[in-house]
């Protein structure tokens, strides 16, 4: 028989104890049982390791001394496992059953993967009553003078219309399974984006070494969208327009950067400034302008 792979589990806690015990509780319950837990807790303000260790002493907790992000937060777990894939999940997420049995599987079949990201549910608390809404089932690329993309699938009924891994333009970071020889050799995230693109970043950096990125929906993450930060938060909207075009400036470089760069100035910034403003979001357009100087002066 096949030896089953070692498989490790990191989610990052800032804030969200709550949260991050309905993950683990879901967890619990899997029958994978050949799996680590890693549970990293990015300075919350209470600190939470005296109750997950009394309550789940199986889990690897490490605590940070200062908030690392997104990408911070899992690295510093990335450095302690030892799984054949490690396997990133927002603590706002609940994993059903199999899910990373099929994840795995389509990894021991094509070879050529380096990155796996299931499909993405929103939460659904009466899922006998209400069909699942689904949040990703993959990604468009993004296009390289608006820097914008979209996601198939989004709030579409989910009636089993995905059902085939297949390859895709991007991984979802609140969900996405990586091979550790992959970590490897491209290294971990790029924390300098703190919080939102640094998993579109780090899937242009897998495939440049020869991997391939792609969704198995047949195993399937239930997401909590919007918990942590908030659907219209000021700091939402700072690190989404910071790092799309930090993005842009490290993925997209010649001909295309500079028609991206007068795409911004000339369409995106007036735009959504004047959005901002006629909504009375006055928070929003100063931190969007902040947003867009960090990348001139930063």
């Amino acid at each position: 028989m096949r030896k089953q792979p070692l498989i490790s589990i990191i989610t990052v806690n800032y804030n969200g104890l709550d949260l991050t015990i309905e993950l683990l509780n879901s967890i619990q319950r899997l029958h994978d049982k050949n799996l680590e837990i890693f549970v990293v807790d990015n300075a919350s303000k209470d600190n939470p390791e005296g109750l997950i260790r009394q309550n789940y002493p199986e889990i690897h907790f490490i605590r940070s001394s200062h908030n690392l992000g997104f990408a911070g937060g899992n690295n510093l777990a990335v450095k302690a496992a030892k799984g054949d894939y490690i396997f990133f999940i927002n603590n706002d997420a609940e994993i059903t059953e199999g899910c990373l049995e099929k994840m795995v599987d389509l990894f021991e079949n094509q070879p050529t993967i380096g990155v796996v990201s299931p499909l993405l549910c929103y939460y659904n608390e009466n899922p006998t009553q209400n069909p699942d809404i689904i949040q990703y089932a993959g990604t468009t690329p993004v296009h390289p003078m608006t820097a914008r993309n979209s996601t198939i699938g989004e709030k579409q009924v989910d009636t089993g219309q995905f059902q085939q891994p297949m390859p895709t333009a991007y991984c979802h970071g609140a969900a996405m399974m990586v091979k550790k020889e992959v970590i490897e050799k491209v290294g971990g995230m790029f924390e300098d984006f703190f919080l939102y693109y640094e998993e579109l970043d780090w899937c242009e950096r897998i495939r440049r070494a020869g991997f391939e990125i792609w969704i198995e929906p047949r195993a399937k993450v239930f997401h909590k969208e919007s918990v942590t930060v908030g659907a219209l938060s000021p700091l939402k909207t700072y690190y989404l327009n910071r790092n799309r075009v930090y993005f842009m400036r490290r993925n997209f470089g010649g001909i295309n950067f500079i028609f991206f760069c007068l795409f911004l100035m000339f369409i995106t910034v007036p735009k959504n400034l004047l959005t901002f403003i006629l909504r009375g979001r006055f928070e929003h357009a100063k931190v969007f302008i902040k947003a867009i100087a960090w990348n001139i002066t930063g």
